[in-house]
Protein backbone atom coordinates (compact mmCIF):
# COMPACT_ATOMS: atom_id res chain seq x y z
CA UNK A 1 0.00 0.00 0.00
CA UNK A 2 1.25 3.32 -1.27
CA UNK A 3 0.91 6.42 1.89
CA UNK A 4 0.77 9.53 0.78
CA UNK A 5 3.52 11.93 1.80
CA UNK A 6 2.67 15.36 1.81
CA UNK A 7 5.39 17.53 -0.02
CA UNK A 8 5.68 20.48 2.34
CA UNK A 9 9.17 21.64 1.41
CA UNK A 10 7.49 22.27 -2.14
CA UNK A 11 5.95 25.44 -0.66
CA UNK A 12 9.62 26.70 -0.28
CA UNK A 13 10.33 27.37 -3.91
CA UNK A 14 10.28 31.25 -4.10
CA UNK A 15 11.82 31.30 -7.85
CA UNK A 16 9.45 34.07 -9.84
CA UNK A 17 11.34 33.44 -13.70
CA UNK A 18 9.96 29.38 -13.67
CA UNK A 19 5.90 28.63 -14.54
CA UNK A 20 5.72 25.34 -11.92
CA UNK A 21 3.52 21.78 -12.37
CA UNK A 22 2.98 18.83 -10.83
CA UNK A 23 2.36 15.14 -12.92
CA UNK A 24 1.65 12.17 -10.74
CA UNK A 25 1.45 8.36 -11.92
CA UNK A 26 1.25 5.81 -9.54
CA UNK A 27 4.46 6.64 -7.53
CA UNK A 28 5.64 8.83 -9.17
CA UNK A 29 5.05 12.95 -7.98
CA UNK A 30 6.94 15.39 -9.75
CA UNK A 31 7.13 18.82 -9.60
CA UNK A 32 8.03 20.42 -12.16
CA UNK A 33 9.68 24.13 -12.89
CA UNK A 34 10.08 25.39 -16.58
CA UNK A 35 9.78 28.48 -18.79
CA UNK A 36 6.38 27.25 -19.78
CA UNK A 37 3.52 24.61 -18.92
CA UNK A 38 4.92 21.22 -20.54
CA UNK A 39 2.62 19.38 -18.28
CA UNK A 40 1.04 17.36 -21.01
CA UNK A 41 4.41 16.65 -22.53
CA UNK A 42 5.73 15.63 -19.16
CA UNK A 43 2.68 13.34 -18.41
CA UNK A 44 3.47 11.63 -21.70
CA UNK A 45 6.58 10.98 -20.87
CA UNK A 46 6.24 9.82 -17.57
CA UNK A 47 3.49 7.08 -18.63
CA UNK A 48 6.00 5.64 -21.34
CA UNK A 49 8.84 5.48 -18.60
CA UNK A 50 6.87 4.07 -15.85
CA UNK A 51 5.67 1.16 -18.96
CA UNK A 52 8.74 0.77 -19.90
CA UNK A 53 10.42 0.18 -16.36
CA UNK A 54 7.47 -2.22 -15.15
CA UNK A 55 7.86 -4.41 -18.27
CA UNK A 56 11.11 -4.91 -17.98
CA UNK A 57 10.59 -5.88 -14.03
CA UNK A 58 8.15 -8.57 -15.07
CA UNK A 59 10.29 -10.09 -16.92
CA UNK A 60 13.13 -9.86 -14.29
CA UNK A 61 11.87 -9.24 -10.52
CA UNK A 62 14.93 -9.74 -9.09
CA UNK A 63 15.43 -6.01 -10.19
CA UNK A 64 13.17 -4.18 -8.40
CA UNK A 65 13.80 -6.53 -4.78
CA UNK A 66 17.32 -6.99 -5.40
CA UNK A 67 19.77 -4.78 -2.54
CA UNK A 68 22.97 -5.02 -4.28
CA UNK A 69 23.85 -4.42 -7.79
CA UNK A 70 22.21 -6.32 -11.01
CA UNK A 71 23.86 -6.82 -14.35
CA UNK A 72 21.36 -5.62 -17.14
CA UNK A 73 21.56 -6.49 -20.69
CA UNK A 74 22.88 -4.17 -23.40
CA UNK A 75 18.88 -4.35 -24.98
CA UNK A 76 17.62 -3.13 -21.51
CA UNK A 77 15.83 -0.20 -21.69
CA UNK A 78 17.91 3.27 -21.36
CA UNK A 79 16.39 4.16 -17.78
CA UNK A 80 16.95 0.26 -16.48
CA UNK A 81 20.70 0.74 -17.42
CA UNK A 82 21.05 3.82 -15.96
CA UNK A 83 19.48 2.67 -12.71
CA UNK A 84 21.91 -0.44 -13.07
CA UNK A 85 25.07 1.81 -13.70
CA UNK A 86 24.69 4.17 -10.71
CA UNK A 87 23.91 1.02 -8.40
CA UNK A 88 27.10 -0.44 -9.50
CA UNK A 89 29.14 2.96 -8.67
CA UNK A 90 27.45 2.48 -5.02
CA UNK A 91 27.22 -0.63 -4.27
CA UNK A 92 23.43 -0.42 -3.52
CA UNK A 93 20.63 -1.86 -5.43
CA UNK A 94 18.97 -0.70 -9.02
CA UNK A 95 15.99 0.79 -7.47
CA UNK A 96 17.88 2.80 -5.08
CA UNK A 97 18.21 4.87 -8.26
CA UNK A 98 14.98 5.13 -9.55
CA UNK A 99 13.50 8.44 -8.81
CA UNK A 100 16.93 10.37 -9.54
CA UNK A 101 16.87 8.13 -13.31
CA UNK A 102 13.01 9.11 -13.77
CA UNK A 103 13.62 12.88 -12.73
CA UNK A 104 16.64 13.14 -15.38
CA UNK A 105 14.88 11.10 -17.92
CA UNK A 106 12.21 13.69 -18.06
CA UNK A 107 14.20 16.49 -17.60
CA UNK A 108 16.60 15.75 -19.97
CA UNK A 109 13.68 15.20 -21.93
CA UNK A 110 12.11 18.63 -21.38
CA UNK A 111 14.71 20.63 -21.72
CA UNK A 112 14.37 20.11 -25.61
CA UNK A 113 11.90 22.29 -24.67
CA UNK A 114 12.56 24.78 -21.99
CA UNK A 115 16.34 26.63 -21.86
CA UNK A 116 16.18 26.05 -17.90
CA UNK A 117 14.25 22.92 -16.10
CA UNK A 118 14.25 21.82 -12.74
CA UNK A 119 12.44 18.32 -12.20
CA UNK A 120 12.09 16.87 -8.38
CA UNK A 121 11.10 13.56 -7.72
CA UNK A 122 10.14 13.14 -3.87
CA UNK A 123 13.47 14.72 -2.88
CA UNK A 124 15.42 14.17 -5.88
CA UNK A 125 15.99 17.15 -8.28
CA UNK A 126 17.41 17.35 -11.70
CA UNK A 127 18.56 20.76 -12.77
CA UNK A 128 19.33 22.55 -15.92
CA UNK A 129 19.65 26.33 -15.10
CA UNK A 130 20.69 29.44 -17.05
CA UNK A 131 20.70 31.44 -13.73
CA UNK A 132 22.29 30.81 -10.31
CA UNK A 133 19.66 28.80 -8.24
CA UNK A 134 19.51 28.01 -4.33
CA UNK A 135 17.92 25.06 -3.37
CA UNK A 136 16.93 24.48 0.29
CA UNK A 137 17.95 22.16 2.52
CA UNK A 138 15.39 19.55 4.62
CA UNK A 139 16.72 17.82 7.49
CA UNK A 140 13.07 17.10 9.40
CA UNK A 141 10.73 19.75 11.38
CA UNK A 142 13.75 19.61 13.98
CA UNK A 143 16.72 19.97 12.64
CA UNK A 144 18.90 23.09 13.45
CA UNK A 145 19.74 23.15 9.83
CA UNK A 146 16.39 22.83 8.06
CA UNK A 147 14.98 25.85 6.07
CA UNK A 148 18.41 28.07 7.37
CA UNK A 149 20.88 26.66 4.97
CA UNK A 150 21.00 26.34 0.64
CA UNK A 151 23.04 24.49 -1.81
CA UNK A 152 23.96 27.34 -4.33
CA UNK A 153 24.32 25.88 -7.88
CA UNK A 154 25.62 27.51 -10.62
CA UNK A 155 24.80 27.42 -14.43
CA UNK A 156 28.20 25.71 -15.34
CA UNK A 157 27.30 23.07 -12.92
CA UNK A 158 24.59 22.07 -14.76
CA UNK A 159 22.96 19.63 -16.29
CA UNK A 160 22.95 18.62 -12.18
CA UNK A 161 21.59 15.79 -10.14
CA UNK A 162 20.77 16.54 -6.12
CA UNK A 163 19.62 13.91 -4.50
CA UNK A 164 18.81 13.68 -0.83
CA UNK A 165 18.89 10.40 1.14
CA UNK A 166 17.26 10.24 4.97
CA UNK A 167 16.91 7.60 7.35
CA UNK A 168 14.88 9.70 9.80
CA UNK A 169 12.57 11.72 7.24
CA UNK A 170 10.25 10.05 4.47
CA UNK A 171 9.50 6.62 3.90
CA UNK A 172 12.04 5.42 1.39
CA UNK A 173 14.14 2.57 2.24
CA UNK A 174 17.79 3.08 4.58
CA UNK A 175 19.91 1.35 6.84
CA UNK A 176 21.08 4.39 8.52
CA UNK A 177 20.01 7.08 10.60
CA UNK A 178 21.05 10.28 9.18
CA UNK A 179 18.34 13.18 9.25
CA UNK A 180 19.93 14.03 5.14
CA UNK A 181 22.44 13.02 2.93
CA UNK A 182 22.34 15.19 -0.16
CA UNK A 183 24.99 14.31 -3.05
CA UNK A 184 25.47 15.85 -6.13
CA UNK A 185 26.71 14.67 -9.35
CA UNK A 186 26.83 15.40 -13.23
CA UNK A 187 24.38 12.16 -13.08
CA UNK A 188 21.15 12.14 -11.30
CA UNK A 189 20.64 8.16 -11.22
CA UNK A 190 24.20 8.13 -9.12
CA UNK A 191 23.52 11.06 -6.66
CA UNK A 192 20.11 9.12 -5.88
CA UNK A 193 22.42 5.68 -5.24
CA UNK A 194 25.30 7.34 -3.71
CA UNK A 195 22.89 9.13 -1.42
CA UNK A 196 21.54 5.56 -0.03
CA UNK A 197 24.99 4.32 0.20
CA UNK A 198 26.76 6.96 2.16
CA UNK A 199 23.34 7.85 4.61
CA UNK A 200 23.75 4.01 4.92
CA UNK A 201 26.76 4.41 7.10
CA UNK A 202 25.28 6.94 8.96
CA UNK A 203 24.22 6.26 12.68
CA UNK A 204 25.32 8.74 14.95
CA UNK A 205 27.16 12.35 14.25
CA UNK A 206 30.17 10.68 14.94
CA UNK A 207 29.88 8.86 11.49
CA UNK A 208 29.66 11.55 9.41
CA UNK A 209 33.32 11.90 8.66
CA UNK A 210 33.90 8.26 7.75
CA UNK A 211 30.86 8.78 5.63
CA UNK A 212 32.78 11.53 4.11
CA UNK A 213 35.37 9.51 3.24
CA UNK A 214 33.22 7.26 1.55
CA UNK A 215 31.22 9.36 -0.25
CA UNK A 216 34.71 10.79 -2.11
CA UNK A 217 35.49 7.25 -3.04
CA UNK A 218 32.48 6.89 -5.52
CA UNK A 219 33.32 7.56 -8.75
CA UNK A 220 31.25 10.17 -10.42
CA UNK A 221 30.16 11.82 -7.08
CA UNK A 222 31.18 15.54 -7.38
CA UNK A 223 29.76 16.76 -3.37
CA UNK A 224 28.17 15.59 -0.43
CA UNK A 225 26.17 17.45 2.43
CA UNK A 226 25.64 15.05 5.56
CA UNK A 227 23.62 15.94 8.55
CA UNK A 228 23.02 14.28 11.75
CA UNK A 229 21.27 15.78 15.14
CA UNK A 230 23.24 19.48 15.53
CA UNK A 231 26.62 17.69 13.31
CA UNK A 232 27.17 18.99 9.45
CA UNK A 233 29.66 17.44 7.13
CA UNK A 234 30.61 18.59 3.27
CA UNK A 235 32.65 17.76 0.46
CA UNK A 236 33.35 18.26 -2.76
CA UNK A 237 31.70 20.84 -5.52
CA UNK A 238 29.25 22.27 -2.80
CA UNK A 239 28.46 25.83 -1.82
CA UNK A 240 26.79 25.83 1.58
CA UNK A 241 24.77 29.28 1.83
CA UNK A 242 22.41 30.81 4.39
CA UNK A 243 18.96 30.89 3.65
CA UNK A 244 18.32 34.66 2.20
CA UNK A 245 22.01 34.97 1.93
Amino acid sequence: MQVYQPRTYRHWIKDRDLISFAVTVKESDLQVRATRNLSGKTLKLLQRLRASLEGYITRHPDFLTSLEPVSVAEDAPQIVRWMAQAASLAGVGPMAAVAGAVAEHVGVELARFSRDVIVENGGDIFMKSTKVRSIGVYAGQSSPFTGKIALEVSPAQTPLGVCTSSGTVGHSLSFGKSDACIVISRSTPLADAAATAIGNRIETPADISGAVDFARSIEGVMGVVLIKDDRIGFWGEVKVVPVGG
